[in-house]
């Protein structure tokens, strides 16, 4: 194995996720028609290998049910001023002994942390 390639991010509207990830910080890699109403959408995070892709085609992937998804950051107070400035609500920045932490909820309720 060398790396993980795509994590599917469970989504109702593809078209709305994708606007929410791009005010996040994620860039756009492929928009592409993939059968009747379905669009793959993949995206990731400028320079990274990973990227997620907007699902909403897998019946048991429930939208909203994404937890656990960390994106680290170098200056989390700065990364989570630019990210509110684009309209995005970004939760409080919390301590720990293992970094700072910073939650963000996409529009179906998916979770995703920013570390420092």
């Amino acid at each position: 194995m060398k790396h993980i390639s795509i994590v599917s991010i469970p989504v109702t509207d593809p078209q709305r996720a994708k606007d929410f990830y791009l005010k996040v910080g994620f860039e756009l890699r492929v928009e592409s028609a993939i059968g009747p109403n379905q669009t793959w959408i993949q995206l990731g995070i400028p320079g990274a290998k990973t990227s997620v892709t907007l699902v909403n085609w897998f019946p048991q992937m429930q939208a909203g049910s994404l937890r656990g998804l960390v994106i680290d950051v170098d200056d989390i107070e700065a990364s989570v001023e630019a990210i509110k400035a684009k309209g995005v609500d970004v939760g409080p920045i919390e301590k720990m002994p293992w970094g700072k932490f910073a939650k963000i909820i996409d529009p179906d309720g998916n979770e995703l942390s920013l570390h420092e």
